[in-house]
């Protein structure tokens, strides 16, 4: 009997998942009718995923549970909801659906009780960059709490990573290889010449003597930013935003931020406020590469320690043949060039492939990366390793 009623609640459970599955009505041909959780979760789903073919979102009205969230109800009940019956992950997808409807995202974003509820993460960052003017003053105060907290949110992922990890790269670089007898780092350099040890002599011959870096209020390296802001690359410069007010931080760095479409912002100054930095950035527009490879050529005072990563799906709306010009010309000065098609956790994504392969004709590596991997990308940029090398050894795809 024990058995037996193991099987049939077995059953129940597959037919509950066909039911959420098939949505219900005369055509799922399961029959079945859920109740007390199952109900909302069907509900839940429903609102959102008919919407399209119904146009009607009255969710909370449905349910008869009253109103919250001001003029939209519905909406706010069901933010509350989905939170209740989804895990984060799911939440963000179902929230990043909703936010793909227009009507859904002015529910969404411009009722400041209603934006409150709502789970701050980079897509909704995204979306707020792109309203950017049209938000209503009355939401600017929430939008901005939404940006803070997913800012503060991204640093405790990602700063310290990225600290400790090119704070020992810009240290190798730094090292002195012809040191003077009071620079020496001793413990360095006997590491170093262990290979040289003479038995014999029970002594080490230092073949190579390695001192400690020179101090100097020059940088050590000069990184440029240069992130392209149309639409869909929305969660790249919001992860741009936090890199570059962390790379600011450090020591020996200089560290530019630029951001285009069809002209060019530079947010340099920005870089210490990064939820500043991102109000500042107005997404959607077209596409000039080339005029912002233009200004960027001129941000460059020394080449060979400069390293310059362009943000871009190389979707060019300007001058093409000048944009490659352009390129070729900052690779040949000694410019270390990095083309990453994304800087998000959204996997490969569109991006021009002739252009793409123009660009790995001329030595730059070009390929999608995340977030937790940039900082190990840079710090092999700061190092000079092979970065098609570097990203293959990865099992990150190169382009071109």
């Amino acid at each position: 009997m024990e058995e037996l009623n193991k099987l049939q609640q077995s059953d129940n459970k597959s037919v509950e998942r066909w039911r959420l599955i098939l949505g219900g009505g005369e055509a799922d041909g399961t029959g079945f009718k859920l109740t007390g959780d199952l109900e909302q979760i069907d509900a839940s789903l429903g609102a959102l995923y008919e919407f399209e073919r119904s146009g009607s979102f009255d969710y909370g009205e449905e349910k008869g549970r009253g109103g919250m969230g001001g003029s939209n109800p519905g909406i706010a009940r069901w933010l509350g909801d989905i939170r209740k019956y989804f895990p984060v992950s799911v939440v963000n997808v179902m929230q990043n659906d909703a936010l793909k409807q227009p009507e859904l995202q002015k529910k969404m974003i411009f009722e400041p009780e209603i934006l409150e509820q709502a789970e701050a993460d980079v897509h909704l960052v995204a979306m707020l960059m792109e309203l950017g003017k049209l938000i209503p003053s009355k939401t600017k105060d929430t939008a901005r709490r939404v940006v803070q907290k997913v800012v503060d949110d991204l640093m405790q992922r990602l700063e310290q990573k990225t600290i400790s990890t090119l704070v020992g790269a810009l240290d190798k670089s730094a090292r002195n290889r012809h040191p003077k007898q009071k620079e020496i780092n001793w413990d360095a350099t006997i590491r170093k010449n262990l290979k040289h040890y003479q038995p014999e002599y029970k002594t080490i011959i230092p073949e190579v003597r390695i001192g400690y870096g020179h101090k100097s209020k020059k940088s050590l390296k000069d990184i440029i930013l240069c992130i392209d802001q149309s639409g869909s690359m929305g969660t790249s410069v919001v992860y741009s935003g936090i890199f570059g007010a962390v790379l600011s931080s450090l020591p020996n760095v200089k560290t530019r931020m630029v951001v285009f479409d069809t002209q060019v912002a530079d947010l340099s100054e920005d870089l210490k406020d990064p939820v500043d930095l991102l109000f500042g950035v107005q997404l959607g527009g077209g596409t000039d590469i080339n005029l912002a490879l233009k200004y960027c050529q001129g941000l460059v005072s020394k080449p060979d320690d400069t390293i310059f990563v362009l943000i871009t799906d190389l979707y060019e709306g300007g001058n093409a043949a000048e944009m490659l010009k352009r390129a070729h010309e900052m690779v040949d000065s000694g410019v270390q060039v990095i083309c990453l098609l994304a800087l998000n956790d959204e996997g490969s994504p569109s991006y021009d492939t002739n252009n793409a392969t123009e660009f790995s004709k001329i030595g730059i590596p070009v390929f999608a990366c995340t977030p937790d991997m940039f900082p190990e990308l840079m710090a092999a940029a700061i190092k000079k390793q092979d970065l098609k090398q570097w990203a293959g050894d990865r099992d990150i795809v190169v382009k071109g």
